[in-house]
């Protein structure tokens, strides 16, 4: 579900409530341990969090015009979602989340390449997801994006 809305606060306006705190508290959450440089924006109807075209004139291969896009975050209309492009493009912090899901979440972890689903509203670990957004920098996330996306 895309939204239209042009800011992150409009976006969270629009939210149904039972979906405007989690999407608050994952947006704190990744606010609060993004390393400096990141940017937040919308994208592509989510929130995103990107690496600014200061920082990477590139931009997206796909869309130059677009900022290198690095986490989004959207309502869903039957789970929330974080998408996170390091963790689909590095086998060591893929294994490392899902190492550490367990120790935060009894159920099953319920993720694609890049995507993090919760069905449940319940069952968010949301230092875990503030801990995961903190383990690459957009150099970091730059070098690694160049190396084995972009190619």
């Amino acid at each position: 579900m895309q939204s239209k809305a042009t800011t992150p606060e409009q976006y969270i306006k629009e939210l149904p409530e039972d979906r405007k705190e989690v999407i608050t508290k994952l947006r704190k959450q990744l606010l609060d341990n993004l390393p400096k440089g990141f940017e937040e924006q919308m994208c592509y109807g989510m929130l995103g969090y990107v690496v600014p075209h200061s920082l990477y004139p590139d931009g997206y291969h796909c869309d130059p015009e677009q900022a290198l896009p690095f986490i989004n975050l959207a309502s869903q209309k039957n789970h929330v979602a974080v998408y996170h492009s390091g963790i689909y493009s590095d086998p060591d912090l893929m294994q490392w989340f899902v190492n550490e899901y367990p120790k935060y979440v009894k159920t099953k972890l319920d993720m694609g390449k890049s995507c993090i689903r919760f069905k449940n509203m319940k069952n968010i670990p949301f230092e875990l997801i503030g801990e995961l957004a903190a383990k690459m920098t957009p150099k970091e996330w730059i070098d690694r994006y160049e190396a084995v996306v972009k190619r």
